[in-house]
């Protein structure tokens, strides 16, 4: 019996089936407080200024994304010492139902102070949960497949995910918008939105029914099932600094993310203004960009290692990034067609860079702490990237300004990627698993081997 075919689920459609569903979450819950982000500050944070209102819905937001790295340790240790499939169905049950109970938050008038105060402790509970994510929708996925796959599996769970989810979040607006128009949209149709929530509750009994446990945790790999591994041995030794470089690594990669494909709504509305079916258009193309150039990214990584391709990516991205920024100030609106076709490129590049990212951190662990290192590494690292465009808009006097600081910003996170990556060992995990076989004994390990791949051994 081969490795590969050892190391396969029964039931491995199901597995990244419920993999890039649940990951969709993620993006979901982002693009469905952007459009209720009115309805919500006017019934749960009113002000007497409504920019002010909206701003603490976005705050609210950034609760969330605060707590995910606690969901990522406290979840990620659910992952490594139950299982994944256990820690899936937990959190997306919660993700599910913590997203429906925000629709059923009573308005501000009718019981004042309490309910933003109840908002937002459902936004702190979610985010623990939507920080559980990642410990369980990843590792389940590409532990469930041939080490072959591995690579592309990363880049369709982490962008396929992300697509599937602003899809979604799009799909439910138009339909509640169209059954709530108008005025019973500011009263009532945004609570139903927020019902919709109830599909992550739904997955997870599908989880629970059709998807196995990862055979790289209970044992059917090794023929024994892992065992447990205290969460201090990520953070002692040769532990830290190999956590310390992941989150490097994720939040260069989570940097130009959110200054590229996070911040071209805003680039295309108020610094390059585009006509509102021509930016709808652009952000729909780009968005299938990235799926692919994701996808091929990751496949990439199969052939060339993931360390590699993350550096070709980001080496080329910290003089294309900022040039391509420059070309689209340059081009203005009035060259629809030109800006269209530069950031379609941005997002390609950007989102190449870090598409083999998850599972480079999935292999930078053995089983036994593979979920919580994963989970914690990249969303310390994404919350640290998130944080780049409200700095670029501080840091910009007026509109003008906001290309070159971008371009900055762009510079230094990439060079902290490509910095990060190049600290890092070529070691485990960083060779195609077509070219190195043994990369599916080194991928799953044991409790004996932990000590020794966190030293580098």
């Amino acid at each position: 019996m081969t490795s590969d075919t050892r190391q396969r689920s029964k039931s491995p459609r199901a597995a990244v089936f419920a993999s890039v569903a649940g990951w969709s979450f993620d993006l979901f819950d982002l693009f469905l407080l952007l459009y209720v982000a009115g309805p919500v500050s006017e019934n749960i944070f009113p002000t007497s200024s409504p920019t002010l209102g909206i701003a603490a819905v976005f705050g609210s937001f950034a609760v969330t994304v605060i707590m995910r790295p606690a969901g990522a340790a406290i979840f990620g240790e659910v992952a490594d010492r139950k299982g994944r499939k256990k820690a899936m169905v937990t959190v997306m049950c919660g993700v599910g139902l913590t997203t429906a109970a925000m629709g059923l938050v009573p308005t501000y008038a009718v019981v004042g102070v309490l309910a933003p105060v109840l908002f937002l402790l459902l936004r702190v509970v979610q985010g623990l949960f939507v920080g559980g994510v990642t410990a369980s929708t990843h590792t389940l996925g590409t532990e469930s497949i041939g080490p072959r796959w591995r690579g592309l599996m990363s880049g369709l769970i982490g962008a396929g995910g992300a697509g599937l989810g602003a899809a979604l979040a799009s799909v439910a607006y138009i339909a509640v918008s169209a059954a709530f128009p108008g005025p019973a949209f500011e009263a009532w149709g945004w609570r139903v939105l927020f019902f919709c929530g109830l599909a992550g509750a739904l997955l997870s009994l599908f989880v629970s029914r059709k998807v196995e446990e990862s055979p790289a945790w209970d044992g059917g790999e090794t023929g024994r099932p892992a065992e447990p591994v205290a969460f201090r041995e990520l953070l002692r030794g040769q532990g830290k600094t190999i956590l310390a470089l992941n989150v490097a690594v994720a939040a260069g990669g989570g940097a130009q993310y959110y200054l590229t494909s996070g911040f071209l709504p805003t680039l295309l509305s108020e610094v390059v203004p585009v006509t509102e079916s021509l930016r709808g258009l652009i952000l729909l193309v780009c968005s299938l960009v990235v799926v692919a150039a994701a996808i091929g990214a990751g496949e990439l990584s199969e052939r060339l290692g993931r360390r590699t391709t993350m550096l070709g990516f980001g080496l080329c991205n910290l003089f294309a990034l900022p040039a391509v920024v420059w070309a689209i100030a340059e081009a203005g609106g009035e060259r629809g067609a030109v800006v269209a076709l530069l950031c379609m490129i941005m997002v390609m590049l950007s989102n190449a860079a870090y598409a083999p990212l998850m599972i480079f951190l999935n292999e930078r662990y053995p089983t036994e702490l593979r979920a919580r290192g994963t989970a914690v590494s990249w969303n310390l690292g994404f919350m640290l990237g998130g944080l780049t465009p409200t700095f670029v808009s501080l840091l910009s006097p007026d509109l003008a300004h906001v290309p070159s600081r971008l371009a900055y910003f762009l510079i230094g996170s990439s060079l902290v990627f490509v910095l990060a990556l190049l600290a890092v060992a070529d070691a485990r995990g960083t060779k195609a698993s077509a070219r190195r076989p043994e990369r599916a004994e080194q991928y799953s390990g044991s409790s004996q081997d932990v000590l020794d791949v966190l030293d580098g051994g």
